[in-house]
């Protein structure tokens, strides 16, 4: 019999999301009549938006012609794609066939491990996205889980009040493979031009390479702050960007990301890493939805634009509302702290005294609703919840009612 990837073996407790919904779904048997209200996991909620809507719709109906009709497109994304992306969001940092289109960017995010293999050392933020680590486990690069409720084999860098969210590089060792996330999932902090910089300097210094999830860029509303890594000098040497239209237009469910791998970024032997990430999205995956794509030019162009920042804008709004209940004296006089820059889908909310998942419980208890544990990001995670903005304004609202209920 054939062993099992020990990969496996070594991961601990469910993903975290699904444990959230199984923990939800469980409430909801022994409390059939309550409407519970999810401010937990980052999925959207307001409609595709009618220009993006209306070019996939399009397209679906050529698909119904003999002229029309397509069939596999290039595993690397539609070169119109590929380009607009290029031009307008990276302009003069990023060429068309740099670019590559994929079904989201957990997706390239998971298939990002086989460039480096079993043997690569990883760094991750603490907290962090799941799949960095987990993803890392299982290919093997990560050991077993280790006491501290981390893993072995990867270097955690503390993201933290104490150092404004932004860790201390000095602990990664060199060659390593670092995944950093910004605006940050789930502390929802975007790091300044500055931080990045210094990120950027420290990973050319010692050979490192960033895996740079940008997945929330288009929440970034103060204009001093970075959009993309490659606005960092030097970035293009060190850098993979994992970006999405999940966030960005809804297309949680659609399905459609890209990554950016620079011609310049090689391997310690001078070999191309773009080269090789071309082999994997042509070998190991076979293209995202032609439907999908044609969203994505729609999102891109003027008046995709325009509806794109109205959606995040209503986001945003929701995010507003939240931050207002939280830092009301119901909450602050209990001491607990908010953590939001008006820059992310997120609010990192410390809860002193109290266990994640016990806080997750209780507010899930007393007001119905639900959240996201900050322990499942990380050990730094432990005390905190994670908010999510992402939910019709009517159920925002209520939710905020009744957490002004919430006995601390």
């Amino acid at each position: 019999m054939l062993t099992r990837n020990e990969g496996f073996e070594n991961l601990t407790a469910g993903y975290l999301f699904p444990e959230v919904a199984k923990r939800r779904r469980e409430y909801q048997q022994v409390h059939p009549d309550a409407k519970i209200i999810s401010l937990g996991i980052g999925n959207t909620t307001e409609p595709i938006t009618p220009h993006i809507a209306k070019a996939m719709s399009d397209y679906i109906q050529k698909l119904t012609t003999k002229e029309g009709y397509s069939g596999y497109g290039d595993e690397q994304g539609l070169s119109a794609l590929r380009k607009k992306i290029a031009e307008v969001l990276y302009k003069d940092m990023a060429t068309e066939d740099e670019v590559f289109i994929s079904d989201g960017a957990k997706c390239d995010i998971a298939r990002i491990q086989t460039l480096f293999g079993r043997n690569s050392k990883i760094a991750v933020q603490d907290p962090a996205y799941p799949v960095y680590v987990d993803g890392s486990v299982i290919v093997g690069a990560a050991g077993k889980a280790s006491p501290d409720g981390g893993y072995e084999g990867v270097t955690y860098l503390p993201c933290t009040a104490e150092n404004d969210f932004f860790p201390d590089l000095s602990v990664i060792k060199p060659d390593t493979l670092i995944y950093f996330c910004s605006p940050n999932n789930p502390t929802g902090v975007a790091s300044t031009r500055e931080q990045l910089a210094k990120l950027v300097d420290y990973a050319l210094k010692n050979g490192c390479i960033i895996i740079y999830d940008s997945a929330y860029y288009s929440f970034i509303r103060n204009a001093s702050l970075p959009r993309t890594i490659y606005e960092i000098p030097g970035a293009r040497k060190c850098a993979i960007e994992i970006n999405s239209f999940s966030k960005l237009a809804g297309f949680t469910g659609i399905r459609l990301g890209w990554s950016v791998v620079p011609s310049e970024l090689t391997y310690s032997d001078g070999v191309s890493v773009k080269q090789d990430w071309n082999r994997v999205m042509t070998t190991l995956f076979n293209g995202a939805s032609n439907i999908a794509q044609q969203g994505g030019l729609a999102a891109l162009d003027d008046e995709g634009i325009k509806e794109t920042t109205a959606l995040v804008n209503y986001y945003l709004d929701n995010a507003k509302l939240m931050q207002k209940t939280l830092t009301s004296s119901n909450f602050s006089g209990a001491g607990v702290k908010v953590y939001y820059t008006g820059d992310s889908p997120y609010l990192w909310v410390y809860f002193p005294g109290w266990k994640s998942w016990d806080i997750f419980d209780k507010i899930l208890n007393e007001c119905n609703v639900v959240t996201t544990p900050g322990s499942g990001f990380g050990p730094s995670g432990e005390g905190y919840v994670r908010f999510s903005c992402f939910g019709h304004r009517s159920d925002v609202e209520e939710a905020c009612r009744r957490l002004q209920g919430l006995k601390l």
